[in-house]
């Protein structure tokens, strides 16, 4: 990479290209518009070319075998997950694909809150989702930052039940040491739950080894599965069996098919099921996850360090003489894969960049523009050039000329 003294060129980051192992990867997804520069793969990853055959095979199925497809279909939750598992340091049996994040953190959630007295830790900068449910659940809600001394120094002389952090924040892409906050979590008496939304397919999870105990995680980001992909949730092994859903559906009985008039939970993870699963959904996931599982997470994490790494050089370089403040951890060991840019105008420079410039980031509240870099699809001259357009952008004024009027999707 050039040095500090004459500054980064395209030409750098044209050579980082050159170097890239994973740079093969971008050929293998869909880029319809080659000139529009995509760096919201954090938001809705790209589609990859192999989902339009695996949505096929499904309907291929659906057509010839009618109702018969569900003796191979209705595994896929199970398999699907033990697909997934590698990528979050999960063992086999342990990961289910199902229903959203919402609802599967309501399912984890109020399974350990019937079984453990006290409060529940949460930060109050957490997902919204996170928050609306522990709010519903009817418990006290501790107010913590996702660190260790932060989480001991708020619930001294507490009784805790569960402790619920995002693993990669939303908003600053912070990456939590989850192996200490696991540990003063246990240290409380609390089991720990992790939002991996922001952080499955975009750095190296390793749920066992951080001796985490539950977890719930999105598709459609990193892991490429599409918009509402179905979601993901995972249990450890030894805690399951004390465990119950509190959404008792049919997919979780241990006997789905006697259609008793009461429910007992399947044995295992699977009780964490509950209605019929949306089969088309489930198989469009399969594809990104099984490139990431190809392409192996400690070199993808890798690459995610390196790409967040040019757009913060590139932000001290261009932007931060033009107003912006880096909203991101500088260390690339406490980041995920994507990049908040901090300005008072925020919102209108996120317009401008996609009306104006032909990139595409997102807004978030209340002043970050933010920049995600998935692996797999994103080159380094895409940040480079993102942030060229970015400064130019902005040198020019452009995003004074924009609506400042609000959107409902930013």
């Amino acid at each position: 990479m050039a040095d500090a003294v004459r500054g980064l060129t395209r030409e750098d980051a044209l050579a980082l290209d050159a170097a890239d192992p994973l740079a093969a990867y971008r050929e293998r997804f869909v880029i319809a518009d080659p000139e529009l520069l995509y760096v919201d793969g954090n938001s809705l990853g790209r589609r990859p070319l192999a989902t339009a055959d695996a949505l096929q095979a499904l309907a291929t199925t659906w057509g010839e075998e009618l109702v018969g497809g569900w003796e191979s279909w209705i595994a896929w939750p199970a398999t699907i997950g033990d697909e997934l598992a590698p990528l979050i340091g999960a063992g086999p049996g342990e990961t289910l694909v199902c229903d959203s994040v919402t609802v599967n953190l309501f399912k984890l959630a109020g399974a350990v809150l019937a079984t453990r007295p006290g409060v529940v830790v949460c930060s109050p900068d957490e997902f919204p989702t996170d928050r609306y449910v522990l709010d519903a659940l009817g418990r006290e809600v501790v107010a913590s930052a996702p660190e260790a001394e932060a989480l001991r120094a708020a619930c001294a002389g507490r009784e805790v039940a569960l402790v619920v952090f995002s693993a990669v924040d939303y908003r600053s892409g912070a990456l939590a040491d989850m192996a200490a906050v696991g540990a003063a979590a246990h240290e409380l008496g609390a089991l720990v739950l992790w939002d991996l939304s922001h952080a499955v397919g975009s750095v190296e999870v390793d749920l066992r080894g951080t001796d985490a105990d539950l977890a719930v995680g999105c598709t459609y980001k990193y892991l490429n599965g599409g918009p509402g992909a179905p979601a993901f949730l995972w249990v450890r092994g030894g805690l399951i069996d004390g465990l119950t859903s509190p959404i008792p559906g049919w997919f979780g009985a241990a006997d789905q098919f006697d259609m008793g008039p009461s429910y007992a939970p399947a044995p295992g993870v699977a009780r964490f099921l509950a209605g019929t699963p949306p089969m088309v959904a489930l198989a469009a996931i399969r594809p990104g996850v099984a490139m990431l599982a190809e392409a192996g997470m400690p070199a993808v994490a890798a690459k995610g360090r390196a790409l967040t790494g040019l757009a913060i050089a590139l932000h001290d370089q261009w932007l931060a003489p033009a107003g912006f403040t880096l909203g991101t951890p500088r260390d690339p060991w406490a980041r995920g894969a994507h990049v908040a840019l901090r300005h008072p105008d925020a919102w209108r420079i996120t317009r401008a960049l996609i009306e104006r410039a032909r990139v595409v980031p997102d807004f978030r509240k209340p002043d970050v523009v933010r920049l995600g870099l998935p692996a797999l699809t994103t080159s380094f001259a895409d940040v480079f050039d993102a942030c060229e357009r970015l400064r130019d952008l902005v040198a020019a004024g452009e995003h004074e000329r924009v609506d400042p009027a609000p959107r409902r999707v930013t």
